[in-house]
């Protein structure tokens, strides 16, 4: 596998931010941001409430901001979502897909996750699809084929444009949220297997692969030493300032 010369570093926010909280947040990685090397693609997916003022803030200092989650409608009697075209008109450019929290706390299936992986795509925004295994399932030694049925699920004939590029995170469920991460060898071979998966069913295009699940300023590098891990998806240690500046530091 070719690996990307780009580090990618993805920072979800979750709801632990509220309005105040991420504007502040958003200012303060404005007024930072010429200290990040040129090599680091930072993508930040603020809630919704809040999107528009930090996508604004980022967008002039060449952050990219993205939706947490999106409806696979454009619009419609769906109260308490927003659509994937809502986000892009409000100046999304990505958009994670099937996060385990989406897939594992609110019940989202396989066929939804599709869905919005084509909606997304029909807008112009680029997903970023979350595949993992629960701790059940790897004790079960099912881990790959949990993870190969959510790939086979999710890509199964979209429509790509030449220049578009895959991004998948491989989120183990077990890891997210809990402190304990995985493995970097054994993150490693997953995603050895989830890019030669992906790069069958999606032929022709850049697949891009990261890693997220409790990554934090101590561990980031071990995972980005792997050669197939070109980024990470992090949650809850890229709401606070200093332990998301100190992870920007150590990828440097």
């Amino acid at each position: 596998m070719s690996v990307s010369k780009k580090v990618y570093l993805f920072a979800n926010w979750k709801m632990y931010l509220d309005y105040d909280e991420s504007n502040i947040l958003a200012n303060a990685l404005a007024g930072a941001s010429v200290n990040f090397a040129k090599k680091i693609k930072m993508v930040i997916f603020p809630s919704a409430l809040s999107f528009y003022p930090v996508a604004q803030v980022l967008d002039d200092i060449g952050i990219a901001s993205g939706a947490q989650n999106v409806h696979f409608e454009d619009r419609g009697g769906y109260t308490g979502e927003n659509s994937a075209m809502m986000y892009k008109n409000a100046g999304a450019k990505f958009s994670l897909i099937g996060h385990s929290e989406r897939r594992h706390l609110f019940g989202e299936t396989n066929h939804e996750v599709h869905q919005k992986m084509e909606t997304a795509l029909s807008v112009g925004l680029t997903p970023i699809l979350c595949v993992g295994e629960t701790a059940k399932e790897r004790k079960g030694n099912k881990a790959k084929d949990v993870v190969e049925i959510q790939l086979r699920a999710a890509l199964d004939n979209l429509k790509w444009k030449p220049k578009d590029k895959l991004f998948i995170a491989y989120e183990p469920v077990w890891a997210i949220g809990t402190g304990n991460h995985c493995d970097p060898i054994e993150a490693e071979k997953m995603c050895v297997m989830i890019f030669k998966m992906a790069s069958m069913l999606a032929k022709g295009l850049e697949v891009i692969i990261l890693y997220g699940g409790s990554v934090n300023e101590g561990n980031i590098r071990d995972f980005l030493k792997q050669p197939d891990i070109s980024g990470v998806l992090v949650g809850g240690a890229s709401s606070k300032l200093d332990t998301w500046l100190q992870i920007v530091q150590n990828v440097c």
